[in-house]
């Protein structure tokens, strides 16, 4: 176990360069403001002097005290903070907020608190208001309203936003608080708030966060940032990363774990507290993933994901493998299984989903894997607005041929009617099993055209027995082998199960964080490959994928 725990000053002074020097005098000032001007508002502290604790002060110092060599602004210009629940993370932006906005002697400052909602957005600004109403200090130099505090004299302001990024074009922030940022939808509110400070001769961006589960987000995106840049890998001399965090192999059972990544424990956040969710984790599995996430700050992918994806990753090459590469071995695995029997799963789009077609063959022989091969489709016409809206690379994966993005607004069922024939003139399709429910014309044509195609219910008489034999083969880890497919990936980290009474298990799209069109379409073809009364593949030859 790594014991070291971060130290934000400590860190900006190995990486400062010969363009950088500390003033001591800035640290010391934005230091001493919080215990002169503001007190703790909740709990046992309430009414008392804010005296920073060493971690929090140890940041002050490194935000404000290093400077630029050229023109003696501050080094850092992004703050990325991202700490377990219960740290005082919110107490400390909202300070940050209020120094930035009334001592920071930037004229006509403009604050922004900026959130997913206006709800999440008000929480570090509501704590801020309430600090001044402790502060007759504050109370004598400023105004207080339902959504700013300000100085009218002076033209500072500190304001709460909502997530609507629509109206933001004329602000020009020069300190911007991101709270709760893994809950960030997409990052166009991220970007329009940044573009506002380019007037500014030193603004400040302040992110904080827990870690989240949805590794395609903006967050996770300056999470990993974050996590070079502090490992001195890529070099970011304006970016502070802050990260206080449980290591993937610490015992979570581990006191000295919880004090790593909990810089707090022991003031704000009870040892006897951390005990008693440990004692949890051990009576209650599930609440493992958000124990992890939430007290340790471990990024979980899914907390409702039903098939690991560890195991699922064995199913192909390594996650890292570049794109091309990963095509590339795709196509020679199609070219090799050209002609063989196989079973598909057709699961079509609902207006502008993702339409996708799965061809399962099934193993020749005992030294052989089960194979899938994935086809997918999306309309063209707001295939950017999806990737937006999905935070997924859609026109990454066009671009390398692992979606096909057919013309207009909505999947047009043409242009896959012609896909789906072209793909079973290369193969003996056997059966081709689609969801009734949304069967159409495209369905009458496949038959007209000789594909044998099998109504599949969605419910658990259908769905249950080739779900759990799904479930078998990844578990066990070398049963299936699916290439590596990146979107077939993404659908099998989304997926949840569904169990009746009797134990019985299905994908549940509706509890499932995204899209899992692929596996649905997988479970279909396993279901016929796997049904007493489906015919069995000819002795020849087999493909032997090690």
């Amino acid at each position: 176990m790594t014991e070291s725990i971060f130290d934000a000053e400590v860190w900006a002074r190995e990486t400062a360069t010969d363009e950088h020097y500390f003033d001591e005098s800035a640290a010391a000032r934005a230091c001493a403001f919080f215990p002169r001007y503001l007190k703790h508002t909740k709990g046992k502290w309430s009414g008392q002097p804010f005296s920073l604790e060493p971690w929090q002060q140890s940041l002050v110092r490194a935000i404000f005290g290093w400077k630029r060599r050229s023109d003696g602004t501050r080094r850092f210009r992004i703050v990325y903070i991202e700490i377990p629940r219960k740290n005082g993370k919110t107490q400390l932006a909202a300070g940050i907020a209020l120094y930035l906005t009334f001592c920071d002697c930037e004229a006509g400052a403009e604050v922004y608190s900026v959130a997913n909602g206006k709800d999440q957005a008000g929480i570090c600004f509501n704590e801020a208001v309430r600090m001044r109403k402790l502060s007759p200090s504050l109370v004598d130099r400023t105004l207080a309203s339902k959504l700013s505090i300000f100085n009218q004299k002076y033209g500072q302001s500190y304001k709460v936003l909502s997530s609507d990024y629509g109206n933001k074009d004329g602000l020009s922030a020069s300190g911007i608080i991101y709270d709760e940022f893994h809950a960030f939808r997409d990052r166009m509110l991220f970007d329009v708030m940044h573009t506002s400070t380019g007037a500014r001769s030193q603004p400040l961006e302040v992110i904080i966060t827990t870690a989240g589960t949805d590794k395609h987000s903006i967050c996770y995106d300056q999470h990993r940032h974050a996590e070079q840049v502090r490992d001195k890998v890529i070099p970011d001399d304006e970016f502070l990363p802050v990260i206080y965090a449980a290591d993937k192999e610490d015992d979570h059972k581990d006191p000295r774990v919880w004090e790593k990544a909990n810089p707090n424990l022991g003031k704000s956040i009870n040892i006897d507290y951390m005990q008693k969710q440990v004692e949890k984790c051990k009576s209650q599995p599930s609440y493992l993933d958000t124990f992890l996430r939430l007290h340790l700050n471990v990024w979980v992918e899914s907390v409702k994901r039903w098939l690991p994806i560890e195991k699922w990753n064995l199913g192909g090459p390594h996650r890292d493998t570049p794109l091309e590469e990963v095509k590339g071995g795709l196509e020679e695995l199609k070219e090799k299984l050209r002609g063989r029997r196989c079973f598909g799963g057709l699961d079509l789009a609902r207006v502008s989903d993702l339409t996708a077609l799965a061809l399962l063959f099934p193993p020749l022989n005992d030294d052989e894997k089960w194979i899938v091969l994935f086809w997918f489709w999306c309309p063209e016409e707001n295939i950017r607005e999806r990737s937006k809206r999905d935070r997924v690379p859609y026109n990454i994966w066009r671009d390398h041929g692992f979606i096909t993005a057919t013309p207009g607004d909505t999947t047009d069922f043409k242009y896959v009617e012609k896909e789906i024939l072209n793909v079973a003139s290369q193969y003996d399709l056997i059966e081709l099993a689609y969801d009734r429910t949304f069967a159409g014309e495209i369905v009458n044509n496949l038959m007209e055209e000789g594909i044998h195609l099998t109504q599949f219910g969605q419910g658990f008489l259908s769905m249950a027995s080739p779900s759990a034999e799904l479930e078998r083969m990844v578990i066990a880890g070398n049963k299936l082998y699916h290439g590596g497919h990146p979107i077939a990936r993404w659908n099998a980290a989304n997926v949840a199960k569904k169990n009746d009474e009797g134990g019985n298990i299905k994908p549940d799209k509706a509890r499932s964080p995204d899209r899992i069109d692929g596996i649905v379409a997988l479970i279909m073809a396993l279901g016929r490959a796997t049904a007493g009364d489906s015919p069995k593949p000819k002795p020849v030859p087999g493909i032997v994928i090690l």
